[in-house]
């Protein structure tokens, strides 16, 4: 009993959670959302007159976002990779009206991506990813001489943005969604790296040198959990935590070396990176890069870079070989000094020196595998689309957020009556978790503008906010041009 408890407080201890900010977007299909809402609406009547204005809601918001949509993708069509320098040659334009167009264009593109509830991932963000190690283990590193430089430094000069990582000018990534990978492998060799430096750390505390190395850091470890464990506790209610299980805190029994275990890292469910290749002064490069992936692990979130630079042997393993091949040398001339050299003694002296610089270069090479795995997966599986297919995803992703939201406003008023603001927030969101097991941070403030605006949604004399009745709310939107098309389709069909 008292062994498992020691394990159960050990496990405790080396659990490592990530506290992230909950997402706004609503990740339940639109079809389901609809449906369920729809069956929770008691008489028949009113449910026809609901699935009716959730119709009319969509091809209104969709008519909407039309022009804005076209505009995107006609100044991308300028600006594709692909082809987009046969066209700018062909509109015969100043460089002057370029720069313009290219800045309108990454103005639309952010304005979309905003709607979508994507956010630019944050320094901080990228420091959680990299503090872990996941699948993959080498430095990753981007080759910023081939990046261009100026496109986005003038954006975020003219359009500021709080929070901007230091790579902004170069490249911009953003994320939405959180999710959850696992992998159940063998990891010999990974187990092996981990257990060296345990050993190492056993070696130095039973030798008493352990002091030394640990006196100068024991302050400022202290003073940053202080800060970590403040932030923490700020706004704990509002965030949602996600476990991350990985080897480096496991406890490694000589059973767990010889089987699989499982190891999980939190992923960013979509991720967009956005940038441009660096030109010359005869060849200026106007081509713009929007690449889109799913599922990225947070740990292994360099795979998404652009223009990465081939990895080789860090510095450290530089070090490791020739601080193998001193201590292998320095043994075997001591071994050759003594009057009775024991050649068992100095074959076993080289053949570990041997044996761990071997370790180290095979390991190289099997993280050298596995990034080129990932760098594959990542093109074929992980990447959703690039350029004018994640445009087109993106204006429709839009739309659909923007139709829930305000399908799920109107039900809450239209079933629980008034209610101000935060009432309403709060109202949805509980609906979201209850009906669905879903968390989001629901935004309130861009549905209620958008039910004013269709005119079925109103304030009392204290600003609580009330809606009409379903069958006044479609009267009052009217019937849509995709609704005649329909009509006039079955009407030449029954001819």
């Amino acid at each position: 009993m008292g062994d498992e408890e020691e394990q159960r407080r050990k496990a405790a201890k080396n659990k490592e959670v990530i506290r992230l900010e909950p997402e706004s977007v609503i990740p339940v299909l639109k079809p389901k959302l609809i449906m369920t809402l729809a069956n929770l609406i008691e008489h028949s009547s009113d449910r026809s007159e609901f699935l009716k204005l959730c119709k009319r809601v969509e091809y209104t918001i969709r008519a909407w976002y039309l022009l804005q949509f076209e505009d995107l993708m006609q100044l991308y069509s300028l600006f594709d990779p692909v082809h987009g320098a046969q066209k700018l040659q062909q509109q015969n334009l100043s460089l002057d009206e370029i720069d313009i167009l290219e800045q309108n264009f990454l103005t639309y593109l952010f304005q979309v991506m905003e709607k979508s509830n994507f956010k630019i991932a944050t320094d901080d963000e990228i420091d959680i990813a990299h503090s872990g190690q996941y699948l993959l283990n080498l430095p990753i590193t981007v080759d910023e001489s081939k990046l261009d430089k100026k496109l986005l430094k003038r954006y975020f000069e003219e359009h500021h943005r709080e929070n901007l990582p230091d790579f902004a000018d170069k490249y911009v990534i953003f994320r939405r969604g959180i999710g959850i990978d696992q992998t159940t492998d063998y990891f010999f060799l990974e187990k092996v790296d981990m257990i060296i430096p345990r050993l190492w750390t056993w070696f130095l505390r039973k030798t008493r040198l352990e002091r030394l190395f640990s006196r100068r850091s024991v302050s400022r470890q202290k003073s940053d959990q202080k800060k970590s464990d403040e932030k923490t506790a700020d706004n704990e209610e509002d965030c949602i935590f996600v476990e991350r299980i990985r080897l480096e805190n496991m406890e490694i029994s000589f059973r767990s070396l010889l089987s699989k275990i499982t190891i999980q890292e939190p992923t960013f469910d979509r991720i967009i990176v956005i940038y441009r290749q660096a030109g010359t002064q005869l060849k200026p490069e106007r081509g713009i890069f929007v690449k889109h992936f799913k599922n990225i692990p947070m740990a292994d979130m360099e795979i998404v870079l652009p223009e990465k630079k081939n990895p080789s042997l860090t510095p450290m393993d530089w070090v490791k070989f020739l601080i193998s091949a001193v201590v292998g040398l320095v043994a075997v001339v001591g071994s050759l000094e003594v009057p009775k050299a024991d050649l068992w003694v100095i074959f076993a002296i080289v053949s570990t020196v041997l044996g761990y610089c071997a370790k180290t270069y095979f390991t190289f090479q099997q993280n050298m595998a596995t990034y080129q795995s990932l760098i594959t997966q990542s093109m074929y599986d992980k990447q959703l689309d690039s350029g004018k297919g994640t445009l087109l995803h993106l204006c429709d992703d839009v739309i659909q957020q923007e139709v829930k939201e305000v399908i799920i406003s109107f039900f809450i008023l239209m079933e629980q009556g008034k209610a101000t603001l935060q009432d309403l927030d709060l109202r949805c969101e509980e609906l979201i978790k209850d009906e669905f097991g879903e968390t989001c941070n629901f935004d309130v403030n861009d549905a209620v503008l958008k039910l004013e605006k269709l005119g079925i949604v109103a304030r009392d004399t204290i600003g609580r906010y009330y809606c009409i009745g379903l069958k006044r709310a479609n009267e009052i939107i009217g019937t849509t041009t995709e609704e005649l098309v329909l009509k006039a389709r079955q009407g030449g069909a029954a001819s």
